[in-house]
């Protein structure tokens, strides 16, 4: 296998992020931070719709002078090219630079690795030039012999041998470490899941804030319109419990449009366990709602990857009831960061709730002290540090200019 030596890092650089939901503005305000203070010049592809580009603009203040902008989709639709991974080139063409990073590289995987693995490669001139953060490579650690499975694996290898890969950044440290063991020649780095460093914000002015109950325990679920975020079975177990064992539920984030959910969160609201803020959420009410809860639901169905609320809820204290599988399950249990029920279990789910409820501060303290050691892997200084190495800047480069927050 001819993999080519780690290359120089970059001077101008195409960041390419055509999402807005979730963490992607958050990553890329990171990446855009730690890159322009390592004095790499940028031109970034984004989403320039109207509501996108006021998200960007909320997300991206102070930065977006600094940068160069395009658009990869505005009113009229995605601009043109042949494929995901054609997009990406003509944006690389267009931007007049050389590499290109993907702040996900799953927008171009899936395609371009089964294309790659019937001999049709993407554009030559991402040939060695792209690289990226890969979320979710579920093939890579897929057992089975299924055809798409298999196509991509064929299709990776292919790109790998080639040299396609200027580097890629892994979530999953015991999916890095497994692929570094396997090809130790790789560009492969691993990138620690990382959020913005929260905060002190009082718990009772948090509340306030979000109009919540003042008094008693409450268990956040965060996230979005996915049925795998499993908001579905927490509504269930939570309509299970007795009414005096019930903490309180707040959802934050864009809901799914499940009409059986939205009945079941309106009877909650209505006996007066549960609120629901269902639409896009600032990065203070975000604060706010972390500040104001004991607990983080991940009640998730084969989620495969990481979680920025596992990363989140660490970072705020909060321990985490969660579904034991994949790399979350793997997580919390080796780094004790709260309670685990079977996946998809609702009586499993419904015990652990139970628990949260009845738990003293004593046994939250703990928890908070367990989630708060794991949290000081998942640093912004450990994401740049990273970020920076795996694009070719030494470490006494990584470490100079201003610092990227703690």
């Amino acid at each position: 296998m001819s993999i080519p030596a780690h290359p120089a890092p970059p001077k101008q650089l195409l960041v390419y992020e055509a999402r807005t939901e979730g963490h992607h503005l958050s990553w890329l305000r990171y990446i855009t931070e730690d890159l322009l203070e390592a004095g790499v010049q940028l031109v970034l592809a984004l989403d320039q719709r109207p509501l996108s580009r006021e998200r960007i603009d909320g997300q991206m203040s102070g930065l977006l002078a600094r940068v160069k902008t395009m658009a990869v989709r505005d009113q009229t639709g995605w601009i043109g090219g042949r494929g995901q991974a054609g997009t990406v080139a003509l944006c690389q063409r267009q931007a007049g630079v050389e590499q290109v990073f993907l702040c996900c590289f799953d927008e171009i995987a899936s395609p371009c690795l089964r294309r790659a693995a019937v001999g049709l490669l993407p554009p030559g001139s991402l040939r060695g030039a792209m690289g990226g953060i890969y979320i979710r490579p579920r093939f890579l650690a897929a057992r089975s012999l299924s055809p798409n499975p298999f196509l991509k694996r064929c299709g990776f290898h292919r790109l790998l041998r080639g040299g396609w890969f200027r580097q890629l950044l892994f979530l999953d440290e015991y999916l890095h470490a497994a692929l570094q063991s396997k090809f130790p020649a790789a560009p492969f780095y691993f990138l620690p899941d990382t959020c913005t460093p929260p905060r002190p914000v009082d718990k009772a002015e948090a509340r306030r804030q979000l109009g919540l109950p003042p008094e008693g325990r409450i268990v956040l679920f965060y996230g979005g319109p996915y049925r795998r975020k499993g908001l579905d079975l927490a509504v269930a177990a939570m309509e299970q419990l007795p009414s005096g064992n019930r903490p309180f539920l707040l959802c934050l984030g864009q809901q799914p449009g499940d009409p059986a959910v939205a009945r079941g969160l309106e009877r909650l609201a209505a006996a007066g366990c549960a609120r629901s803020i269902n639409r896009y959420v600032s990065p203070e009410e975000e604060e706010f709602g972390f500040a104001a809860c004991e607990a983080a639901l991940l009640p998730y169905r084969q989620h495969f990857g990481s979680s920025g609320v596992l990363t989140r809820a660490a970072a705020t204290g909060l321990m985490v009831i969660a579904s034991d599988e994949e790399l979350v399950g793997r997580r919390v249990r080796e780094h004790k960061l709260g309670l685990l029920f079977p996946p998809g279990q609702q009586a499993g789910l419904r015990r652990c709730l139970e628990q949260a409820a009845a738990m003293s501060g004593e046994e939250l303290a703990q928890w908070a002290c367990s989630a708060k050691k794991y949290s000081a892997s998942c640093t912004r200084s450990a994401f740049r540090q990273a970020l920076l190495q795996a694009l070719g800047f030494s470490p006494p480069a990584c470490r100079s200019g201003t610092p990227a927050p703690p």
